[in-house]
């Protein structure tokens, strides 16, 4: 068996080797490293392929939200309400602008932001939504677009994690995730669906005021060199990282379906396990693309199951072990921990397993086996 890891991007590489080393050469020989011809096809590609009107490419996800956030005009002390259960990035850009993080519980069920909660949390400073699309699997758009329109809300999707899903709304329409709210934003980091060799990121839009507001901030606030016309940043995709991600985006769909069958794989093994719950999906689960596979483990028993796989030498994450609400940086005398039931129950039981498109039969066996003896 091959040795299991959590994301195997050398056997990814494999499949576009040969595109990659030629567009290096080519990038190389031209010392076109800023802003240049693979950075312009690959923004090209990538709008196409989400049916969406504006792609600005950025130098990671973190500053694509922050980016998304200056774009939309947001002041100190604005209310920007997200998800406790996420990574801090989508907090700590909301800190960093000086505006007011409101964090809330999320769905028991997809982890999610939940929609109830948002409601509930909405004060008259409030000014926007960022939903995270945790995990792969799309939040309740339909839910949360309408709150947000009756409440004359922004809404800024953090899409790093679930590239390529679809959502469908009630009105029988398909979206790709990031591309239904005023902006989306998402990562390029190299464990990502659609990852480079190194940072990256990019926002989306269908607004053409705002697109032309977001260029403008990634570079230093010009559109034309030297004049400054918006307060702005140094944020821009290296033309290395979008050779690789222009190889890598024709294979997307192809990628997140392997995903998808090994997602399916590990649920059938655990199916019926009681101290195991597997991830949600609805219907035949275009809507998560399976950046993890995160298990609940019941019964108090996650912890020693992941010293177990750590002696096995066998790979696993906890996403995510301390809630936002309890981080230092984020701590607020607001929060009630009465408010917060469901993330105070996953960062206890959630567990990782390893996730990539080079998964195959045998490593998921054994992976899922060592998981069921254990917990017998």
């Amino acid at each position: 068996m091959k040795k299991i890891q959590m994301v195997d991007l050398k056997g990814q590489f494999e499949g576009i080797k040969n595109e990659v080393n030629a567009s290096f050469q080519e990038i190389m020989e031209e010392t076109s490293f800023i802003n240049g011809p693979h950075v312009h096809a690959f923004q090209k590609d990538l709008e196409e392929y989400l049916r969406v009107k504006h792609v600005i490419p950025c130098a990671n996800g973190t500053d694509a939200l922050q980016i998304a956030m200056m774009g939309l005009g947001l002041k100190p002390g604005d209310e920007v309400i997200t998800a406790d259960f996420t990574f801090a990035a989508t907090v700590e850009v909301i800190a960093l602008l000086q505006l007011t993080p409101v964090l809330v519980d999320v769905d028991p069920e997809t982890y999610n932001i939940d929609p109830d909660k948002i409601r509930k949390a909405i004060t008259p400073k409030t000014r926007a939504i960022v939903p995270v699309h945790l995990f792969g699997q799309v939040a309740n758009m339909d839910v949360v677009m309408e709150i947000a329109k009756e409440h004359d809300l922004f809404v800024i999707e953090d899409n790093a994690q679930a590239i390529g899903a679809n959502y469908h709304t009630r009105e029988a329409q398909t979206f790709k995730a990031g591309t239904m709210g005023d902006v989306g934003a998402t990562s390029f980091f190299p464990s990502k669906n659609l990852g480079c060799y190194g940072d990256g990121g990019a926002i989306f839009t269908n607004n053409d005021e705002l697109a032309h507001t977001i260029r403008g901030i990634v570079n230093h606030g010009m559109y034309e060199r030297y004049h400054h016309d918006v307060v702005g940043v140094n944020s821009r995709l290296d033309s290395l990282q979008a050779a690789v991600l222009k190889a890598k985006l024709p294979k997307l769909d192809i990628y997140n379906e392997a995903r998808k069958a090994a997602a399916f794989k590990y649920s059938e093994a655990f199916r019926g396990h009681e101290q195991i719950v597997t991830p949600y999906r609805e219907g035949d689960c275009d809507t998560h693309v399976f950046h993890q596979y995160t298990l609940r483990i019941l019964n108090g028993k996650r912890d020693a199951l992941a010293k177990h796989l750590q002696e096995k030498g066998l790979p696993f994450g906890i996403y995510y072990p301390i809630p936002l609400h309890k981080q230092k940086a984020y701590a607020d005398e607001r929060y009630n921990e009465a408010d917060f039931p469901v993330t105070n129950r996953l960062v206890q039981e959630v567990i990782s397993l390893p996730m990539h498109t080079e998964l195959d039969d045998e490593q998921i066996d054994y992976l899922t086996g060592t998981i069921i003896d254990f917990l017998k």
